[in-house]
């Protein structure tokens, strides 16, 4: 029992990881103001000039490729936590894989709504539920080419067993 309880610790890890850098991002230090800051000195360095009409374009892109991104990451995090902590109950790896998936979606939406509503709060940071849905969309699409290589996995595991 306690093999089993540390197991699944240690598979929540990532997601915890993750939730923690979400919580840390969620705060006034992380606004568009102060990201800035220090983005637009590591543009200049690995790109050269950019005018400020164009760098509150590119940055803007920056930032939400970042939500997209990061809750794409969290949601495999939660993926691996909930796949392990569902494996008993559902041996057949479809259904396990649903069922996680389904759950780390849920999951990341939550985070995600929390994340917003928290930022509501925030002076010099703006909540949207179109960041929400934009989290939500890495999710999903995070979730998608995790069961494309699943299945690229199992039917490669399966046709070397049909060979031996």
């Amino acid at each position: 029992m306690a093999l089993r309880r540390a197991r699944l610790l240690l598979h929540w890890i990532p997601a915890l990881i993750g939730i923690a850098v979400i919580v840390g991002e969620s705060t006034a230090t992380m606004s568009s103001a102060n990201t800035s800051r220090w983005l637009l000195p590591l543009w200049v360095k690995l790109f050269g000039p950019i005018s400020p009409e164009r760098w509150e374009i590119v940055h803007h892109y920056i930032r939400k490729s970042g939500h997209f991104v990061g809750y794409g990451t969290v949601s495999l995090g939660f993926f691996e936590g909930w796949r392990v902590t569902l494996e008993e109950r559902w041996t057949e790896w479809r259904m396990l894989f649903r069922n996680a998936a389904g759950l780390a979606l849920l999951s990341t939406l939550l985070l995600a709504s929390w994340d917003e509503w928290h930022q509501s709060f925030l002076p010099g940071r703006t909540s949207s539920p179109k960041d929400v849905a934009l989290d939500f969309c890495g999710a999903v699409v995070a979730q998608l080419v995790l069961f494309w290589i699943a299945i690229l996995a199992h039917r490669r595991l399966r046709g070397r067993l049909a060979v031996a």
